[in-house]
């Protein structure tokens, strides 16, 4: 095993270790006030707010705790974080991960299915599949989100955050870089594509063509 291989295997490993998995069902009581906005289940009421339901519970922990520590700026959630205990935590996230999300099937994008599977060399934007993987399920382990299924306005508000750098809360500014490559109109149809992407679809990621 390569040295820099070695070490992301570490890393990940420590990521796993410090969001320890917690109770379903005292998360279910514990979210309620959560619930508000995002729903009994998980599937937000509003197009601005994000879909909890199947969201990796490293993912939304590691939200959470950017949240508390304010390196990820909301005045809402920044106050609804800041009670939470390490248990409240894993609580929460493992009843949200356990939800089962619901895409918008009325939301679809050819020209953003293209992006997510393949990017686009001419401007260096990778492929979003290389991350959070060809059905949009993200890792787990390595608290990269799920996207599929995700509010298309939620996913246009968070990158454009990430590309005005208003958001500054990714492992090495990897997003940030990412969204400085994309224009809003790609951002809206990877956005619009990602709102109906069900996470049986089955792809393959393919080089794009120019736009």
């Amino acid at each position: 095993m390569t040295m820099p291989r070695l070490i992301f295997v570490l890393l990940i490993s420590i990521i796993a270790n410090t969001y320890a998995a917690g109770d379903p069902a005292a998360g279910k009581e514990k979210s309620a006030t959560c619930q508000g906005c995002h729903g009994t289940d998980g599937n937000s009421y509003a197009p601005n707010f994000p879909n909890l339901a199947s969201q990796n519970a490293t993912y939304l922990a590691k939200q959470i705790h950017n949240f508390q520590s304010g390196k990820r700026k909301n005045e809402t959630m920044n106050a609804m974080a800041a009670g939470l205990s390490q248990q409240d935590i894993n609580d929460i996230t493992a009843y949200f991960s356990q939800q089962k999300i619901i895409p918008d099937t009325a939301s679809t994008s050819a020209a953003g299915k293209k992006l997510y599977e393949g990017g686009n060399h001419y401007y260096h934007t990778p492929a979003c599949a290389s991350c959070h993987g060809p059905n949009g399920v993200g890792n787990g382990p390595g608290a990269i989100p799920a996207l599929a299924g995700q509010k298309a306005e939620y996913v246009k508000k968070a990158l454009h955050d990430f590309k005005s750098g208003a958001r500054s809360n990714d492992r090495n500014a990897m997003m940030r870089n990412i969204a400085s490559t994309m224009t809003d109109k790609e951002i809206d149809a990877v956005a619009d594509y990602l709102a109906g992407m069900s996470r049986n679809t089955t792809t393959i990621p393919t080089t794009t063509a120019k736009k």
